[in-house]
């Protein structure tokens, strides 16, 4: 499986938490590199945002409009 999204892509984290959602404005994230696939073979990025970085799978993000 192939990454959908690109480094410098603007997106936005799809299912936020309550202790996220209070921590990230929007869930508006940017991606800064692309991360093998975990073990069910689903791609991960490193995604960056004002409050700091993360990782977070393809399936929990969606682009920012």
């Amino acid at each position: 499986m192939s990454h959908k999204f690109k480094v410098g892509q603007h997106v936005r984290q799809s299912t936020v938490g309550y202790a996220d959602a209070k921590s990230v404005a929007g869930g508006l994230f940017e991606v800064v590199r692309l991360m093998p696939e975990d073990r069910t073979g689903e791609p991960s990025y490193r995604v960056k945002s004002a409050v700091g970085e993360r990782a977070v799978r393809e399936g929990d993000l969606t682009l920012a409009s």
